[in-house]
């Protein structure tokens, strides 16, 4: 039976947040933003393994104590300059402790709030599937497109729409070829990269509580779901 591994990309600035201090890394009910989100992997005991790719030269990664973690985490640094390029680092360092049928689940480390419910819904059903897939919510607002100066050009029709989250889960092998054969500019999640080798992923539903934190105002929220989890 293939394994199940996680992988989280965590080299980036999180330059949307206004801070100096890389998003992963912001507090969060009292630890790090990429805590939460490892601990959600590290506890799931379908998770064989859970790799964290961050930055060669990331001082602060030392700074913590991940030690509760330390029997199911291996830390990477080969963080790329974007995050396709962390993914495909890690990939490519995993290769020798993962099988290429092997099942890996990447996922932001910017999504602390992803339920273990989720998590396992997402397990039975893309486990099934020939190709893999993603968490995903199917959108519910009207879609406006604007112009060069910021009207309405059009209302695009949204059934069908989904909006795409993590974790997005893949064979490891079928998921590093896809990223070492992505034009990088037209790559913007896993699921992309898989698609551009003429698959098709599947869509597991899921809610907004799995948001990813991207503004200072979304850390509120966050704390407010990780405070009443609804597991």
């Amino acid at each position: 039976m293939p394994e199940h591994y996680a992988l989280i990309p965590a080299a980036g600035s999180g330059t949307r947040m206004g801070e100096c201090l890389p998003k992963q890394y912001l507090e969060l009910a009292g630890k790090p933003m990429i805590y939460h989100a490892l601990r959600r992997f590290v506890e799931t005991p379908r998770i064989r393994r859970v790799y964290v790719v961050i930055a060669a030269e990331d001082k602060r990664w030392d700074s913590y104590d991940w030690c509760e973690f330390a029997p199911r985490l291996t830390v990477l640094r080969y963080g790329g300059a974007t995050r396709a390029d962390s993914v495909r680092n890690g990939l490519a360092a995993m290769a020798g402790e993962v099988a290429a049928q092997d099942w890996v689940l990447v996922h932001d480390a910017a999504r602390p709030c992803l339920s273990a419910a989720q998590l396992e819904h997402l397990l039975d059903a893309a486990g099934n599937d020939p190709v893999g897939g993603l968490l995903a919510v199917p959108v519910a607002d009207t879609l406006k497109r604007a112009d060069a100066t910021q009207r309405v050009s059009a209302t695009e029709p949204r059934a069908g729409l989904w909006q795409a989250q993590t974790p997005q889960m893949f064979r490891h092998a079928m998921l590093l070829q896809a990223l070492q054969q992505a034009d990088a500019a037209m790559i913007t999640d896993e699921a992309s990269a898989i698609e551009a080798l003429g698959h098709r992923p599947l869509l597991v539903a899921a809610d907004n509580s799995n948001f990813k934190v991207t503004y200072p105002r979304d850390l509120h929220l966050a704390r407010l779901i990780l405070e009443n989890p609804h597991d």
